[in-house]
């Protein structure tokens, strides 16, 4: 059988490409901060993993004996609307430790022990900062302004290093995408969660009020299972390269909250009240132009507004 490592397994992209690998026939074994769980693989594994140790690195995927594929989804960031680390050099530290020093001491395991490992590093739209044209591609210039796009920036420059020295290693720029599974901080999920509470609360005869912030923002959203999906189809490419993973299609925050009340029949605008400084406006759209990748025969299958009410189905039936 053959084997996959998903680094960041835990977390909503891990979640679904596990779960397609092991569709594919792959036995998987995943690595998130819980420890180390196993799908299909009969190897003898340690119970935790520590990436920044480059020995163990080596050792764990020597006991795997050479994977095939290794898809490096593990992160350090925060989501938009938390408030910003008050700590400028311990941001940068944990940034930098996790989104580059950790994976360079992946690429150096592979590079060791496992050097047909075909290996996939998770990127953001982020890398590019506020750029000068609305729509990007792989040959966009990297203007990050943030310690996680910076720190994103410096993993995809060490991808590049890597592959020039020989091996399979590719980026996914992976836009903004979303999922039943998506965590509560982030704005999309607190939408769906606000529709649902704000059904309940008029069906109750209470007021809601659902506080955000730049509904005018312009995000370029797709569904996570979709861009998992995108994850393979890179790996198995036979040339390694950089892709852009989008849906190439603008929406506002405000698009999004219309899409998730319209899922519990009710008027987003009596709900959601507008706070701008919750929430910076990106100045220029993060879209992406994901030509490269449809190539490969990718495409999105779940349209933005099933999406969002899959999100919002899930919602009702967490609460």
């Amino acid at each position: 059988m053959k084997c996959a490592v998903v680094i960041g397994s835990a977390g909503q992209d891990g979640h679904y490409l596990s779960r397609q690998l092991r569709d594919a026939g792959y036995g998987v074994v995943g690595v998130d901060l819980a420890g180390i769980s196993a799908w299909g693989s009969t190897a003898s594994l340690p119970a935790s993993l520590d990436l920044l140790n480059r020995e163990q690195l080596s050792d764990f995927l020597g006991a795997l004996g050479a994977p095939d594929l290794l898809f490096y989804l593990a992160a350090f960031h925060h989501s938009a609307e938390e408030a910003h680390e008050t700590d400028v050099a311990e941001l940068f530290k944990k940034s930098l430790a996790i989104n580059v020093e950790a994976w360079v001491n992946t690429l150096d395991a592979i590079a060791r022990v496992a050097p047909r490992c075909r290996s996939f590093y998770a990127a953001s739209s982020h890398v590019f900062g506020s750029p000068e044209l609305p729509t990007q591609n792989e040959e966009t210039p990297l203007q990050p302004t943030s310690a996680y796009a910076i720190s994103k920036a410096a993993g995809m420059e060490a991808t590049r290093y890597f592959r020039a020295r020989g091996q399979h290693a590719s980026v996914g720029i992976l836009y903004n995408h979303e999922s039943e599974r998506r965590a509560s901080k982030f704005v999309s999920q607190r939408i769906a969660q606000g529709a649902v509470q704000a059904a309940r609360s008029a069906k109750a005869g209470h007021d809601y009020r659902l506080e955000l912030g730049a509904l005018g923002a312009v995000v370029d959203w797709g569904y996570a299972p979709d861009y998992t999906r995108a994850m393979l189809a890179v790996v198995q490419h036979d040339t390694p390269n950089d892709y852009i993973v989008a849906s190439g299609q603008p929406h506002t925050v405000a698009d999004l909250c219309a899409a998730a009340f319209d899922a519990v029949e009710l008027d987003w605008k009596q709900f959601v009240v507008e706070r701008p400084g919750r929430m910076t406006k990106q100045l220029t759209p993060l879209i992406g132009d994901a030509s490269r990748l449809r190539a490969l025969g990718w495409a999105p299958s779940v349209s933005f507004a099933e999406m969002v009410t899959r999100m919002v189905r899930a919602a009702e039936q967490a609460t």
